[in-house]
This record gives C-alpha cells, structure tokens and sequence, in this order.
C-alpha cells in the first residue's frame, strides 16, 4: 500500500472527485497537545482518509488533515464534520467516522 499525504484539502478534493474507489471517505479526530499555552484554546485535528488504486494494482491511501481551534468545551469539530457531511453528499460521497490502517501480510512457504 502506498499512502500519499496531501497538504492542500483542495488537492485532497480533486484526488477525491478522480481517484477515489468506494463512496466513503472515513475521519478521525486528533486533539494537538500543546505544552506551553495555558489557555483554555485546543486545537483539534480532523483527518480525512480514502482509498484509491494506482494503475489497477497498487492500493493507495490518500489522507490529509484540517485543523480548527476551539475552547475546551466547545462541539466546534462537530459542527465542522456536519458541514463536511453537507458538502460530500451532495457528490454521493458518505463521509464516515473511523480509520483506515495499512496491514502488510506476507506468506511464504
């Protein structure tokens, strides 16, 4: 598997819109710890992850991911992912909670 990570979420669109090979496009959210900052600011990473292929063979993994700050006890991601939803079903594409891990298996004999 090779995974490719896109800095620009409109580079991830437009893989998304020409590469893509199922209808889901799966999240995860990442709270950023930050050491020195005593405020009551979080910054929360919301990862997008889907699946391609490369020339008919070769499973690619393209993810990319958006980060939004909010006060501790705020559902500002949540709204975020709503938005998103939104926006990815009006192209028939279910944005869906969850990870996508590349596993390698080998067999010999």
């Amino acid at each position: 598997m090779i995974v490719i990570f896109v800095d620009n979420i409109e580079n991830f669109v437009d893989f998304l819109e020409t590469k893509r090979i199922m209808d889901e496009i799966f999240y995860e959210f990442k709270e950023v710890k930050r050491q020195t900052d005593l405020s009551s600011e979080v910054e929360i990473e919301i990862i997008l992850h889907f699946l391609s292929k490369i020339e008919e063979s070769y499973l690619t993994l393209y993810e990319t991911k958006l980060t939004i700050s909010k006060s501790s006890n705020s559902d500002s991601n949540e709204k975020v992912i709503v938005e998103l939803k939104k926006l990815f079903e009006t192209q028939g594409i279910k944005l869906v909670k969850g990870k996508i891990r590349e596993i390698f298996l080998s067999y010999s004999t």
